[in-house]
């Protein structure tokens, strides 16, 4: 469908800031890729030199959190379910707390580039090499949805060219990933964070001026039931209470602050391990800012929507069109701002695109490249690692294209993905706070985990949750000019681009599909994580576990903590790079040393993952 006739349309000015957009990150690329030297060696490439600071990495961190499919999903969520969603305000201090105390001071203290370096270190090089293609396999998925999914919600309602903008964002971030490496990734993210914040600030702004204040909004919000922050009810098969968001948001997101690649390759690069964490305190305040404008969003839009829904009303035909829809309609008089929100949409899209292309390059130059060729020059790893992220790049559009011919396949593809994050964050916990365990219940948990949320995930797409498990909110349409029949609830058991294609109609409903099937899309992240410690303890001290002798370095310590101290004591850390031997095994009981089977790994985002 074409832009409607209500709204306003895009005009020249809105298609030359979001070129502008497009053609300052690119210039970021280019300054790097030639700034300092340029990317003399591999390491320099994917890793910034190792001499990041933390505010940078930070707004790296905010940014590649946030896809397109945070600024427009989320926005949307509360206006369907209310604003329950800003609860996630607390569950990002606990991911952040998590990530910086747990999971970083193992992974800094070790030097590795790829977070699978650690698995073969404590266990053994089958689960790295289980775990590098899962990650690797999935990435690419998730980033052609990541891709496609926001163009064809902008495309359907501004009318703004489908295949021009998937094209033109996936060649820009090859380029300034294969020009600039990790340092373009990180810089162009900082930028695209303030385009974010822009974007979101114009509509807000221009939403409280036609609505009358701030005030007006939230008594909009107030008496349509939306400011719903405040439900303790503890069943876990209801899709958003305080306990889903706070447990099972902490399990979703630990699983992608604390392990994925992504993220962690970020904090990694920074000059020292004060850096490092400083740069994950910084970036919560990030969170916490692009949250509170999309909650703020969310509101506009049911207080500017609250007597004539247009989802219902058929003028736009899924829920994650109404930013765009609203964008047109109130920021009309102003040629640019609309192509603002637009830039705003697509930074998210470009930075989760860009840190997915270098975290790919990093993992498949540190796990496949360098154990198979360790004869290999720092100028010839260096030109490798720009050749995958070219290689990379390509295949995300080449993926792009295929969301779109099985969009909705694709769109269950998300949310099982997001599953696949419980188990390998159970798997990485079970190496760092599990002293006896082993490669044998490393496996058996991984798998066992991986089992049990694929479970719950396929049953919950083939058997949504009904309505009054989702409690989606009330949507009017009696201010409408048009004629209208009836509302037609879409109820999702996962983020925003959930389609549910696979749903089996008209069957009876079994305990199974009402009570197991129904669980909170949060919790399937938990349930992953929880099964892969409980099984691989237990196999762990069934097979031995307790015999070995685990070095320390794997382990995280109470020194650990403590070194939190030293930074006031002005005594200077030197990172040593790869201050470990390469190894066959992670333990030195020989039994333990070479298990076959499979690994698995993880994505987020939706949401938010990242989505």
């Amino acid at each position: 469908m074409g832009a409607p006739r209500d709204i306003g349309t895009f005009v020249v000015w809105d298609y030359v800031v979001f070129a502008g957009m497009l053609l300052i990150s690119a210039v970021i690329g280019i300054y790097y890729a030639f700034a300092g030297g340029g990317q003399q060696t591999s390491k320099d490439f994917l890793m910034g030199g190792r001499r990041m600071t933390a505010v940078p990495v930070a707004l790296s961190l905010t940014a590649s959190f946030m896809s397109a499919v945070t600024v427009l999903g989320t926005p949307s969520e509360v206006y369907r379910f209310g604003a329950i969603f800003s609860i996630f305000a607390i569950t990002y201090l606990l991911v952040v707390v998590l990530s910086a105390e747990i999971f970083l001071p193992v992974f800094y203290k070790l030097g590795i580039t790829s977070t699978y370096e650690y698995l073969e270190l404590r266990f053994n090089k089958w689960v790295r090499l289980c775990g590098t293609i899962l990650f690797i396999v999935q990435t690419i998925l998730y980033t052609g949805i990541v891709i496609y999914a926001p163009a064809l919600a902008l495309n359907q309602v501004t009318g703004f060219d489908l295949w021009g903008v998937v094209v033109a964002t996936g060649v820009v971030c090859t380029f300034y990933c294969t020009m600039g490496g990790l340092k373009a990734v990180i810089w162009t993210d900082v930028f695209q964070v303030g385009i974010m914040v822009a974007g979101f600030a114009s509509v807000i702004i221009k939403a409280a001026l036609v609505q009358g204040g701030i005030s007006t909004i939230i008594n909009d919000a107030a008496n349509g039931g939306r400011l719903n922050f405040w439900n303790f009810n503890p069943n876990p098969l209801q899709r958003h209470t305080f306990w889903t968001i706070i447990i099972g948001g902490t399990f979703t997101w630990t699983s992608i602050y604390g392990v994925n690649q992504s993220q962690v390759q970020r904090y990694i690069s920074c000059k020292s391990r004060f850096q490092a964490k400083l740069s994950l305190y910084i970036n919560l305040l990030g969170l916490w800012v692009i949250l509170v404008c999309s909650v703020l969003c969310g509101l506009a839009l049911y207080s500017r929507y609250h007597d004539c829904d247009p989802w219902t009303a058929k003028k736009v035909s899924a829920p994650d069109q109404l930013m765009p829809y609203l964008v047109l309609d109130i920021l009309q008089d102003y040629p640019g701002l609309p192509g603002l929100f637009v830039a705003c949409a697509y930074s998210g899209t470009l930075s989760t695109v860009s840190s997915s292309i270098n975290a790919l390059a990093a993992v498949t130059m540190e796990d496949l490249v360098k154990p198979r060729f360790p004869s290999l020059s720092e100028k010839s790893l260096s030109w490798l690692s720009q050749g995958m992220s070219v290689l990379f790049g390509a295949l995300c559009i080449g993926m792009a294209a295929l969301a779109s011919l099985m969009g909705a396949l694709l769109q269950a593809a998300l949310s099982i993905f997001g599953m696949l994050g419980g188990p390998l964050m159970g798997l990485f916990a079970l190496g760092i706070l599990v002293p006896f365990a082993n490669s044998i219940g490393a496996l058996g948990g991984l798998l066992s985990g991986f089992a049990a949320s694929l479970w719950v995930g396929i049953g919950a797409q083939l058997y949504p949750p009904l309505p009054e498990r989702t409690m989606p909110l009330k949507l009017e349409t009696y201010g409408c000019n048009s004629t209208y029949n009836g509302t037609n609830w879409l109820t999702t058991t996962e983020m925003p681009f959930s389609t549910s294609a696979f749903q089996v109609h008209n069957i009876e409903r079994t305990p199974l599909m009402d009570n197991w099937y129904s669980l909170s899309y949060l919790y399937f992240s938990t349930v992953g994580t929880l099964v892969t410690l409980f099984v691989g303890m237990l196999l762990s001290v069934s097979t031995g576990g307790r015999k070995q002798n685990i070095d320390c370095r794997f382990l995280l310590t109470k020194e650990d903590f403590l070194s939190n101290f030293d930074t006031f004591k002005k005594k200077k850390q030197v990172l040593r790079y790869k201050s470990h031997p390469v190894e066959d095994g992670g333990t030195d009981n020989p039994a333990f040393n070479h298990i076959e089977l499979n690994g698995t790994d993880q994505s987020s985002k939706i949401n938010g993952t990242r989505l």
